[in-house]
């Protein structure tokens, strides 16, 4: 069986797009993304800067925009899989999953990067990954300096999200055998931080066509297999302010029997909590068009 998931916020690199867009269909796709959305995708994936990507604004629709061009390039639509997105991953799953248009699914996430930026705007937070050490010291040291759980990513990770002093005091103190790591986010995302950020999205989210949904997807709420696109969209829009499961995502692709998962790009992130949360479960990440072929190969042997 074959999953394919969709990486979320903080996997921007500079230049993300330069080998897509050497296929002139591909760039001429997010030449009509661009103008639908009103965002220079092109301009952001080939020549704009880290400081410039890391804004919540565009680095949420060109994340998912580059996931959505890796998936075209794979050419899957005749392959049977289940798919799954890390936070706002999960609209490019969306999109592959036919529960809404690829063009509804950028459309949402232009929406929620530009809310989800003004939220942050109005209470500056942060977010660190906190990875090793005990699991129970750790939510403990969360707990104590007030700090909330916004990713629960399974493999020895969880990211705390708030103050960012206090994220600096838990970096200088942290718990025995725990490293601290600042994500390259601008907000304390899936957190009650991110709560105006909710109903105007749901707004849009509530005129955008659904449709019978073709893949399966797996949600970042609790890991449970969603089939109906009304309540994926709903999941998807409620998340903004509530933690991320994806240990409970990866548990669920162990359970199914998931013998392969092919992370679109801007892969490499998911593609590493997998290896160390299931490793019997065969990985790829597809991080340029480079790899298409053996991405192609991938898929064929575990769909």
């Amino acid at each position: 069986m074959l999953a394919i998931i969709a990486p979320g916020q903080g996997s921007q690199t500079p230049g993300m797009l330069n080998s897509w867009i050497q296929d002139p269909a591909l760039k001429k796709l997010i030449a009509t993304w661009s103008d639908a959305i009103g965002l220079d995708l092109l301009h952001l994936g080939t020549n704009a800067d880290a400081d410039e990507i890391k804004d919540t604004a565009n680095a949420q629709p060109l994340i998912v925009a580059t996931s959505l061009l890796g998936a075209h390039a794979l050419a899957m639509k005749n392959l049977l899989f289940i798919t799954s997105g890390h936070s706002v991953g999960e609209l490019a799953a969306a999109a592959l999953s036919g529960a809404i248009s690829e063009e509804d699914a950028l459309r949402i996430v232009r929406a929620r990067g530009i809310e989800m930026a003004k939220a942050a705007s109005a209470r500056p937070a942060g977010m660190s990954a906190i990875l090793g050490g005990d699991r129970k010291e750790i939510l403990l040291a969360i707990s104590i300096r007030k700090l909330v759980v916004a990713n629960d990513n399974g493999a020895g990770q969880i990211v705390a999200a708030g103050d960012l002093k206090t994220l600096a005091e838990l970096a200088e103190n942290p718990p025995a055998g725990v490293r601290v790591r600042p994500l390259a986010v601008a907000g304390a995302f899936h957190t009650g931080y991110m709560k105006p950020a909710v109903l105007p999205v749901r707004e849009l989210a509530s005129s955008v066509a659904t449709h019978e949904v073709s893949h399966q997807v797996i949600s970042n709420k609790d890991g449970r297999v969603v089939g109906d696109a009304t309540e994926v969209l709903n999941l998807i829009v409620n998340q903004i302010a509530n933690p991320v499961r994806w240990d409970l995502c990866m548990e669920t692709m162990k359970s199914m029997g998931i013998t392969g998962v092919i992370e679109l790009p801007p892969a490499g992130t998911l593609v590493g909590l997998l290896k160390r949360a299931a490793s019997d479960i065969e990985t790829f990440a597809l991080k340029s068009a480079d790899d298409l072929n053996a991405a192609r190969e991938f898929a064929g042997r575990h769909a």
